[in-house]
């Protein structure tokens, strides 16, 4: 039958292993929040009236809380994983820093978000709320920062590696390859990276971008979230 097919197909199947996950349900949220910031900026700007651009403008902040609700603890996670880094002795240096500089600043940036949910869902009211998420969004743009900085010396560092080799030889083709494997994830990365500084920047004032620039960027990089968590539960 038509509706066992569907039911039984193995999509359906990685789809629920794909929703089952905190990442992928986060990362379907991001797209549809950023999406919003996007399309509210557009149709105000082409002159639409307020109750068109309304239900985005409530996606945005609905699931935006929702999100940062649903952050709350995932802090910890981070300042492990940032000790785990301190402590490995055979990463590269760059690397090293760059990981334990990347995991801090998502830490802090988690850990201050968590405090402002209070007052973003009005269960406790605070004044120093707004400096608190510039904290939190100095954090994460310094995370996102050391971030790409890795990603640029990993590029280097794959470069290196291929101009080593010897295509001609099959280790070398092989090789060459894993390379092209891994450049192909650290530019995917980098590009993620990228357009999420744009959502600190925007907010610290660091560049002048509108919602239409920040929520396009958004989007693309929750995209890209996407497109990994799905792989990976493939």
């Amino acid at each position: 039958m038509v509706a066992d097919a569907l039911v039984y197909h193995p999509t359906v199947a990685h789809y629920l292993r794909f929703v089952a996950t905190t990442v992928g349900r986060d990362k379907l949220l991001r797209t549809l929040q950023y999406f919003s910031r996007f399309y509210a900026w557009y149709l105000y700007r082409t002159n639409n009236p307020e109750r068109i651009i309304a239900p985005f403008e409530a996606i945005k902040k609905q699931f935006g809380l929702t999100r940062k609700c649903l952050r709350i603890g995932k802090n910890v996670e981070h300042f492990k994983a940032a000790a785990t880094a301190f402590d490995n002795t055979t990463m590269d240096p760059v690397l090293k820093y760059c990981a334990v500089g990347r995991q801090l600043g998502y830490a802090m940036y988690l850990s201050l978000d968590t405090v402002t949910y209070l007052d973003a869902s009005g269960i406790r009211p605070m004044a120093s709320a707004k400096r608190l998420q510039r904290e939190a969004y100095k954090a994460w743009f310094t995370g996102l920062m050391f971030n790409t900085i890795s990603g640029v010396y990993l590029l280097w560092q794959l470069r290196q590696r291929e101009q080593s080799i010897d295509k001609k030889d099959g280790e070398g083709v092989v090789e060459s390859k894993k390379i092209q494997r891994e450049r192909n994830s650290t530019n995917l990365q980098l590009i993620s990276d990228l357009c999420d500084l744009t959502v600190p920047g925007a907010a610290l004032g660091y560049a002048n971008l509108d919602d239409g620039i920040v929520g396009l960027a958004g989007t693309l990089s929750s995209l890209i979230g996407i497109w990994g968590a799905w792989k990976k539960t493939a």
